[in-house]
């Protein structure tokens, strides 16, 4: 089996930042904006005893998807769980606003942001959440000169905190079983509402909450893939071609659909209670059964939508 294959068989959760951008990209298109020789690593973690990365935890360049140029950006989650620093948000915000700058003269047909980021890193937190807010903003701008944004949602860290709030900001998003989405993680939730309020080690109650089936099943991502990086690459070209216009009447629809759904199920307090009021069948198994058997559930009524 050549190397190549490897990586396109290879699963998107045990894999790094660079072997997802190998297989989701065609083969040999990546050109990194700031490559191994161009050293980009934060000033700050020395001052706390911590070594830092090359890249900072980040990779940006451009390729190509199906023949067509885009934007790429993939954090590494095993580097400090893929925080987001000063220099890691700003390898990325640079990356938008060149996409934004090249709308309409020849620029990318899309942006592709690989999330596996748990939010801020503590060493940097007043730069990290900064950079967020700038990014929030330029994925705005990006969306709104007719260049779709996906999140790509699957890796060890998920996409939490202010990775969250990006998440959500995008045209489209795809997980797999592995993906966890959430504002708030679970140790945060722990730590300030205590355990009565959510046990951060209760594996089921987190993956309930915040898992990419509970996310799919509502709603809150639009495509579930099997996991392998193959899987991630038809989802993304197939999704390219369908992202919503930014515009006043989609984001109407979406204000819609999550009024509707917050009046069907505002009163429930976990997961099963939404799929069992949902009609979705034995919903105290949705953890457990395979991905070809959870393909086959109808989604909530209302999941299915042009929004964001």
């Amino acid at each position: 089996m050549s190397k190549l294959s490897q990586v396109y068989e290879a699963q998107w959760y045990e894999a790094s930042a660079r072997e997802r951008i190998a297989g989701l990209l065609d083969a040999k298109s990546f050109n990194e904006f700031f490559g191994p020789e161009r050293r980009t690593m934060s000033p700050h973690l020395a001052q706390f005893d911590l070594t830092g990365a090359f890249d900072d935890g980040i990779v940006v360049g451009r390729g190509r998807l199906a023949g067509q140029e885009v934007f790429v950006a993939a954090q590494e989650g095993r580097f400090m769980g893929g925080a987001f620093g000063e220099v890691h948000g700003a390898k990325l915000l640079g990356l938008l606003r060149t996409a934004r700058d090249g709308a309409g003269r020849g620029g990318p047909r899309a942006v592709l942001l690989l999330l596996d980021t748990g939010g801020v890193r503590l060493q940097e937190a007043n730069a990290g959440e900064l950079a967020i807010s700038e990014i929030i903003h330029a994925i705005v701008q990006v969306r709104s000169a007719g260049i779709p944004v996906l999140a790509l949602v699957g890796g060890r860290s998920g996409a939490f905190g202010g990775g969250g709030i990006i998440t959500a900001c995008c045209s489209r998003i795809i997980v797999s079983q592995h993906g966890r989405v959430s504002v708030s993680g679970p140790e945060v939730i722990e730590t300030n509402k205590g355990v009565e309020e959510f046990d951060a080690k209760d594996r089921a109650l987190v993956w309930r909450v915040c898992g990419a089936r509970t996310r799919y099943l509502s709603g809150g991502t639009d495509r579930y893939v099997k996991g392998g990086i193959e899987d991630y690459r038809e989802a993304a070209i197939a999704l390219v071609k369908h992202a919503p216009p930014f515009a006043l009447p989609t984001l109407t629809a979406e204000q819609q659909r999550l009024t509707e759904r917050l009046r069907r199920f505002g009163d429930c307090r976990d997961a099963p209670e939404i799929w069992r009021k949902a009609g979705v069948p034995e919903p105290e198994r949705i953890a457990d059964i395979a991905d070809d058997t959870f393909l086959t559930i109808q989604r909530i009524e209302g999941a299915d939508h042009d929004a964001r």
